[in-house]
């Protein structure tokens, strides 16, 4: 082992236990190949365990080691696509399905909507079990499909005239408070679990 790997192995044994498991960021229909990149680094930079894409076009490879020697990713994420675990689907539907069959909770991203429960980011709980945050198109936002099987629904406070952000800004934003909460979660379950005496046998 060169020294190099050695030090990658010494960085991944060191981040291991602030990875957030069983939780997924979901890209649905994403236009731009730029912003499948740029998530994929938020994503791996906060500790997500896994990225999902709903890919209706078929604009990327099913392999998953194809897609991480994508140049265009691999550039784009700065290599994070390498450290990462993406999986795409090619309909919403089949990507549910996927979830539900897996016992995971969705929540969407999304202004205010009518007949669901809708959170501002801070104010929401993220400690489910296992979840996974979907992000809508860029254009389009999240399906009707998506929000009606979701949980709830999340939004960021805005402040400004703009009342929009991009794609890459959104999962930066939104996952940061995810992870945050989950992680400190998952530290108190852990400190909680320690302190539990030992049952004698």
């Amino acid at each position: 082992m060169d020294n190099n790997d050695s030090k990658v192995r010494e960085r991944a044994n060191e981040i291991k236990p602030y990875q957030c498991k069983n939780l997924i960021a979901l890209l649905e229909n994403p236009m731009d190949i730029k912003n499948i990149g740029a998530v994929i680094r938020n994503v791996n930079a906060l500790g997500v365990e896994k990225t999902y894409i709903v890919d209706s076009r078929k604009s990327l490879p099913d392999d998953w080691q194809e897609m991480r020697e994508r140049k265009s990713l691999s550039k784009i994420s700065v290599s994070a696509i390498k450290w990462s675990f993406v999986k795409r689907f090619d309909s919403t539907d089949d990507c549910l399905a996927h979830l539900e069959k897996n016992r995971y909770q969705s929540i969407v991203t999304s202004p205010h909507i009518k007949g669901k429960d809708n959170f501002i980011l801070h104010e929401a709980d993220y400690t489910q079990p296992r979840l996974a945050v979907w992000f809508g198109n860029e254009s389009r936002g999240i399906s009707d499909l998506a929000v009606e099987r979701s949980d709830f629904c999340v939004s960021i406070p805005m402040f400004g005239m703009i009342e929009s952000l991009n794609l890459a800004t959104t999962t930066g934003i939104v996952l940061y408070e995810v992870t945050k909460q989950r992680r400190d979660y998952q530290s108190r379950y852990k400190r909680a679990n320690r302190k539990r005496p030992i049952p004698e046998s």
